[in-house]
C-alpha cells in the first residue's frame, strides 16, 4: 500500500509553499526551535496558499479596473430633502409590524481597536455618553432593549468580533451582565484573518515564526455568518431580516422600522442607508449603479472625474454616502456565504506592515511595505436581485468615531448627540434648565420624540434618570 503524505508535514508544507514562490516563509526554519516550529506549521497549515493566491491576484487587478458605466442610483429621498412623508410613514408601519413578528435580528460589527482613539479596548468599550460616560456598548444595548419592550420579542443581538477583540468583548459582556438583555440573546462570532502581501506578491512574515495576518475585514462578517452557525440560529429563530451596523456610530437607528419596511417594500434582498456627502473628497463610499447593479463604490476607488462630477441643478451627481447601515435577507447572506471567495473578493489597500529583517528582527516601517487584503461587506450587493437605498439626515443618525481629535473624534460624536437629544426634547415640548451644557437620554426608555412625550414631563428634570443633564459642564 502507497504512504499517504501527511499534508500537514513540515516537509509537504515547505515543499507546498515553494512551488507558490513562498518558500521565504520557512527561511529561519533552521534556527527556529521546536515550540515556534511548531507555531509555524499550525498557522502555514491553515492557509488554503491557492484560494488566498488566486485572492490576492484579483485584488491587485482590481486597483485598476473601475466599473465602466456609473450612474446615480434610485433613491427613497429623506422628507428632510423634499420626500414624501407618506412614503415613510407607510414603511414605517411594515417595518413595525415585520419586527413584531420577530423576524429581525440585530448584528454589529465590533472587531476594531480603540487605538486611534488612544482606548487600549475593543471600540464598544469605548465612552461615548455625554453626561454618564456610557459606553457605545452600552447605549446600543438601550436601544435593542427598547425595542424588545415596544415589541414584545425577542431581537437577538449578533456581536462580531476580531482575533483581537473577541475575549476581551466576551469578558465586558459579562462582568456587565450583558447590558440588561438576556444572555442566551447575544451571539458572539470572530471574524477572519488573511495574510499581507509585500509589493512584490510575497507573504510577508512579522516574526520568524509567524505570517502577519489582519482582521479581513466587514465583509468577513457574511462568512462569519455562516461559519459561526449565526445564519441557523436565525433559523431557529424565525427570523430572516438582518439589520448591519457598525459599533463606532452612536447615532445608528437600530433597526429602524421605516428603513427595514422600504427593504420588505421593495422585495429587497439587501439595502444601503445614505446620507448626504458634505464634499466630494468625503472619505465614505458612495452607491451608484456601476455597470447595471446597484453597489457602493469605495472612496479609494473612484476616480476623480466621478468623484467631482456635479448635475444639471449644481449638485454632486454621487451625492449618496454610504454610513455602513444595512438590512440583508437570511437566506441572501446564506448563498453569498458559500460562495464568498467570488462574491466578496478582496480589495488592497497599501499599509505600512510590520516585518522582518535579515536577521529575524522586526521592524515596523514608517511607509507602506505592502498590500493588506480586506473584503468589504457591500460588495455582496452585486449579487443582490434587488437593492433598496434609503437616505437618512445626517444629523440623526450619522456621528462617527474615528479620530482622537478633529471631525469624527469624541468631541463631535458626543456634540451630535446632544444636539439629537435637544430636538427630540424641543419636539416632545419638554423644556431643558437654562446653561444646559449636556444632555444624555436612556435610550431604553427614551429613543424618540414619542417616548419624550409619554413621559408625561413638561421639564426634563421630572424625567429623573430617564433623562440626564448637565449644567455649566460637561459635553
Amino acid at each position: 500500500m502507497t504512504e499517504v503524505p501527511d499534508s500537514h508535514s513540515p516537509e509537504t508544507l515547505r515543499a507546498e509553499f515553494a512551488a507558490h514562490g513562498q518558500g521565504h516563509v520557512f527561511r529561519f526554519w533552521d534556527v527556529l526551535d521546536a515550540d515556534a516550529r511548531r507555531r509555524l506549521v499550525r498557522q502555514a497549515s491553515g492557509l488554503d496558499l491557492s484560494s488566498l493566491l488566486r485572492g490576492y491576484a484579483v485584488a491587485r487587478a482590481a486597483q485598476s479596473q473601475p466599473c465602466a458605466h456609473m450612474e446615480p442610483p434610485a433613491v427613497e429621498i429623506a422628507p428632510e430633502s423634499g420626500g414624501n412623508p407618506e412614503r415613510f410613514r407607510a414603511a414605517r408601519e411594515l417595518g413595525e409590524s415585520r419586527l413584531a413578528g420577530g423576524r429581525v435580528g440585530v448584528m454589529v460589527v465590533a472587531g476594531g481597536q480603540a487605538t486611534r482613539l488612544g482606548y487600549d479596548a475593543p471600540k464598544g468599550e469605548f465612552p461615548i455618553g455625554p453626561v454618564s460616560q456610557r459606553t457605545l456598548f452600552a447605549l446600543q444595548a438601550q436601544k435593542i432593549r427598547r425595542l424588545r419592550a415596544r415589541t414584545e420579542r425577542r431581537i437577538p443581538w449578533y456581536v462580531m468580533t476580531s482575533r483581537a477583540t473577541d475575549a476581551a468583548t466576551r469578558e465586558v459582556f459579562a462582568r456587565n451582565d450583558f447590558y440588561g438583555l438576556p444572555e442566551d440573546d447575544v451571539f458572539f462570532l470572530c471574524q477572519g484573518m488573511v495574510p499581507s502581501f509585500d509589493f512584490e506578491g510575497r507573504l510577508i512574515l512579522d516574526r520568524p515564526d509567524h505570517i502577519f495576518e489582519n482582521p479581513d475585514g466587514h465583509g468577513g462578517a457574511i462568512p462569519a455568518l455562516l461559519a459561526s452557525g449565526a445564519l441557523d440560529d436565525m433559523y431557529d429563530r424565525g427570523i430572516d431580516t438582518l439589520f448591519y451596523y457598525q459599533v463606532d456610530n452612536p447615532l445608528v437607528r437600530i433597526a429602524d422600522p421605516a428603513y427595514v419596511g422600504f427593504h420588505a417594500q421593495a422585495r429587497a434582498e439587501a439595502s444601503c442607508k445614505v446620507v448626504r456627502k458634505h464634499d466630494p473628497a468625503e472619505k465614505v463610499g458612495v452607491v451608484a449603479r456601476c455597470d447595471g447593479r446597484t453597489q457602493v463604490v469605495e472612496y479609494t476607488e473612484i476616480d476623480d472625474e466621478r468623484r467631482n462630477a456635479h448635475g444639471p441643478d449644481g449638485e454632486l451627481l454621487y451625492w449618496a454616502g454610504s454610513i455602513a447601515i444595512h438590512v440583508f435577507d437570511r437566506e441572501f447572506l446564506r448563498r453569498v456565504a458559500d460562495r464568498a471567495d467570488d462574491l466578496l473578493p478582496y480589495h488592497a489597500a497599501a499599509k505600512a506592515i510590520p516585518c522582518v529583517d535579515a536577521e529575524g528582527h522586526t521592524i515596523h516601517p514608517k511607509k507602506p511595505n505592502g498590500l493588506k487584503l480586506e473584503r468589504f461587506v457591500f460588495d455582496a450587493f452585486r449579487a443582490a436581485g434587488r437593492v433598496s437605498v434609503v437616505e437618512t439626515p445626517r444629523a440623526d443618525e450619522f456621528a462617527p468615531l474615528k479620530n482622537a481629535q478633529g471631525a469624527d473624534s469624541p468631541a463631535t460624536a458626543r456634540q451630535a448627540l446632544v444636539d439629537l437629544y435637544r430636538r427630540w426634547l424641543d419636539a416632545a415640548g419638554i423644556a431643558l434648565p437654562p446653561g444646559t451644557r449636556a444632555i444624555e437620554i436612556d435610550h431604553s426608555r427614551v429613543d424618540g420624540p414619542d417616548d419624550a412625550r409619554s413621559l408625561g414631563v413638561s421639564r426634563a428634570e421630572q424625567a429623573r434618570d430617564a433623562i440626564l443633564i448637565d449644567v455649566g459642564g460637561g459635553g
